[in-house]
């Protein structure tokens, strides 16, 4: 869909709104997002969690060095911590 289509904005309530063609591919109600990006407006629908979820586990792929802890990584060993604020403190 790369036809150029001229619309005008008008105002709905207290917002600006633009009328999109109903051949366009969003569904009534679907949420977008919408960002200026060098002087163009772009509407693109919002990820749902699965998507943003099979992205960000797609991105592991593009780094090999970052693997999971393992069980033996993941425990601390337990020790008295100072929480006195001497850092803070001014003379």
């Amino acid at each position: 869909m790369n036809a150029r289509r001229s619309t005008k904005v008008f105002k709905s309530g207290n917002s600006k709104a633009v009328r999109l063609p109903a051949d366009y591919p969003l569904e009534l109600g679907q949420e977008v997002v919408v960002r200026e990006e060098h002087g163009r407006y772009v509407i693109e629908p919002v990820k749902s969690d699965e998507e943003r979820l099979a992205a960000f586990r797609a991105s592991f792929g593009s780094m090999p060095w970052l693997k999971p802890l393992t069980p033996e990584e993941r425990e601390f060993e337990e020790r008295e911590l100072d929480w006195e604020m001497k850092y803070l403190k001014r003379d």
